[in-house]
């Protein structure tokens, strides 16, 4: 495997082509261009449409791993930050996040099963030919994952009682609290902002904070209990990462957890009518 420089968190287009190019040229094998939208640090989503234009070009299969951000499909004003996934070979979605589902909810989208061939594995104590034959559930059959069981029902029934508008509303509800975090961040003078949010995460940190503070903090939170956040590293150092999955999360919710980080100076007592001479 080829890892493609990600300055900015995304694949820059230009080095993948420079890649793409000197690979072939060694060869015409068989080219994986793995691409993501929504990453797990940040919640960026890479260049879909170059990246699918380049292994078009190429003759590469693209592959784009939608596990956080694939959801947004529901959401009209939302949906146009996939552009190019259409033209992606095949998706994983994860719908734990943006979907709400048990964390093992995970489907792989594929053009045809003929695609899901090469997972395909014989064994005779599990799906023994003359059993499959004579009637006998196919186990290796119904799921990846064998016997553990499938958690499309989860998924169907939530989509059955929320619908795609429902879900929608969610979704835009959790991006639209992301973007008010990160606002109330940026106007902080003891915090900083890493970038705007893509999805629901939002990274920030303490102004001019080492890694060793950010550690910290977030270790001190998790063990007073008062609050749960990831960390994210990235070219510019350890930063605070907030994932907004709660669709009933309030301003007020907002402001404690930064009281949390950066708790506002303490003015005198409401009582204290002392003068300056």
């Amino acid at each position: 495997p080829i890892t493609i420089p990600t300055p900015t968190g995304t694949i820059d287009p230009a080095h993948l082509a420079e890649t793409l190019t000197t690979t072939r040229n060694q060869g015409p094998g068989p080219l994986l261009v793995i691409a993501t939208a929504g990453t797990t640090d940040t919640g960026q989503i890479d260049p879909l449409p170059e990246i699918a234009a380049l292994c078009h070009t190429h003759r590469a299969t693209l592959h784009v791993d939608a596990a956080y951000g694939g959801p947004l499909l529901f959401s009209h004003p939302l949906r146009p930050l996939l552009n190019g996934l259409d033209r992606a070979h095949t998706i994983t979605l994860d719908l734990h996040k943006l979907g709400w589902q048990p964390i093992a909810a995970g489907l792989l989208l594929v053009p045809d099963t003929t695609a899901l061939r090469p997972l395909d594995h014989r064994a005779d104590y599990l799906n023994a030919d003359d059993d499959t034959e004579a009637g006998l559930p196919d186990l290796l059959g119904r799921s990846l994952r064998t016997t553990r069981r499938p958690d499309i029902l989860k998924i169907a029934v939530t989509l059955r009682a929320l619908g795609r508008d429902g879900l929608a509303h969610l979704i835009e509800t959790v991006c639209t609290t992301a973007h008010r975090l990160a606002d109330l961040i940026d106007a902080h003078p003891d915090l900083e902002l890493h970038s705007r949010p893509t999805l629901s995460t939002v990274l920030f940190r303490p102004a001019n904070a080492t890694a060793d503070t950010v550690a910290a903090i977030r270790r001190r939170l998790l063990h007073q209990g008062r609050a749960v956040l990831g960390r994210a590293t990235t070219p510019t150092g350890l930063w605070l990462k907030a994932t907004l999955l709660n669709p009933h999360t309030r301003p007020a919710d907002l402001h404690a957890l930064l009281h949390l980080i950066a708790p506002p100076p303490e003015g005198p007592p409401a009582d204290d009518h002392r003068t300056t001479p």
